[in-house]
């Protein structure tokens, strides 16, 4: 293959028309936009040169930027000092570029995601990565999980439809993080970076495991390869985290109980708690008091009723005896007043046995009331109320 007898120059003029040359003339004014574009032609170089020729240098970000801005035409008016010093600037704006990426938890909320970097010596951490220029939050960071693990988060349907995602932000030196937060990650998912030399492992975790997560007080469970140093990319996210995933499955089991509930038949006064039933108790004591008061229904109301109409103060001796003889038969208004039509002074006919056949009430009406002998005596006030109400009985029985 000719392309692995290329000299080293010949390789950086290819770099060099790959991602620089061709960079819009505003890129070519903004040094920090061209050393990045020297990064990816270094990333370029490790991961796809060098592997054809291994004979060529393995160059560090630092050297290889000074080799393509002295080799490159349009960079090369600049001074080597001034090469420096663009490159120190960019390291610092470099550390201070926002960062995006994932928090990836299967169902069961007591497992995440980690991804371990290319380098020797590498510290485990969430997938996640710089924001390109002019690109949203979220869209960066699922590219960025996409990349480094190769799971397609939308692709799954994690991404609610008004992208709402749940995420934790921190401030690390100067720069600033955010990890969107991301449940029912499928746990035999087969991760494979998109990129090369930059994930080295990939692999799930158990949050008890992780510092920083657990509870205070409670003792860390021992796992192999658990070195808290090697989590410093982590445990800065871990209490939040912590905090959200208690929240959910509280959410969870409040949805679990309501849905067995539910499954079980209950009905809806099953299911409110005490102040729910006693708001709803209150609102319908308040309607039944807006309800006129039923008091034609019982023998006492229907003679209150008629009293009023007539204008007259009835008096309650004699009465209360008849109410419990005729209280089987007062099942409305009609026959209440009926009843008290019928009533007969002390010392007149006794009430009918209990056991006794039911009775119309039109065989309740004389047309003949007896007339009390004394109109004054306090004993005598029901059958003047009758007196008054005489013609009505005999009009009704009338119409019959």
């Amino acid at each position: 293959m000719t392309e692995r007898n290329l000299k080293l120059e010949e390789w950086l003029d290819d770099l060099c028309v790959r991602f620089i040359i061709n960079l819009p003339e505003d890129d070519l004014k903004d040094i920090p936009r061209i050393c990045f574009q020297v990064e990816e032609a270094q990333w370029y170089y490790e991961d796809f040169i060098r592997p054809l020729d291994p004979s060529l240098p393995s160059m560090s970000l630092r050297n290889f930027c000074l080799r393509i801005f002295a080799h490159c035409p349009l960079l090369s008016p600049f001074s080597q000092g001034h090469h420096m010093r663009a490159f120190e600037d960019f390291l610092a704006y470099k550390t201070r570029v926002p960062v995006r990426g994932a928090i990836m938890l299967n169902e069961n909320m007591d497992s995440v995601v980690l991804v371990k970097g290319w380098k020797k010596g590498a510290s485990w951490s969430f997938p996640r990565g710089k924001i390109a220029k002019d690109e949203d939050d979220l869209t960066c960071a699922i590219r960025e999980v996409y990349e480094e693990t190769g799971f397609e988060i939308e692709a799954a349907g994690l991404v609610l439809e008004n992208r709402d995602v749940k995420s934790i932000e921190v401030n690390m030196r100067e720069q600033q993080m955010r990890l969107f937060v991301f449940r029912n990650v499928p746990m035999d998912t087969h991760f494979q970076p998109r990129t090369r030399k930059e994930i080295s492992k990939i692999q799930w975790w158990r949050l008890s495991e992780l510092p920083a997560f657990r509870k205070k007080g409670q003792q860390q469970p021992e796992a192999p390869n658990a070195n808290p140093n090697k989590f410093y990319m982590v445990a800065p996210f871990l209490v939040p985290l912590r905090k959200w995933v208690i929240e959910q499955r509280k959410k969870d089991a409040k949805r679990v109980t309501s849905n067995q509930y539910l499954s079980a038949g209950m009905s809806h006064d099953e299911l409110l708690t005490e102040e729910d039933q006693g708001a709803e108790s209150a609102a319908q004591n308040s309607t039944y008091e807006k309800r006129p008061a039923p008091e034609l229904d019982t023998l006492e109301g229907a003679t209150a009723a008629l009293s009023r109409l007539l204008k007259i103060q009835p008096s309650t001796q004699g009465l209360q005896a008849e109410a419990s003889a005729h209280s089987s038969s007062t099942k409305n208004s009609g026959e209440a007043l009926l009843a008290l039509l019928h009533s007969k002074p002390l010392g007149g006919t006794q009430p009918s046995p209990a056991n006794a056949p039911p009775r119309t009430p039109l065989e309740h009406v004389d047309v003949q009331p007896p007339m009390p002998k004394t109109p004054t005596s306090p004993s005598s006030a029901a059958p003047a109320l009758l007196k008054h109400a005489a013609p009505t009985c005999i009009s009704y029985k009338t119409t019959r």
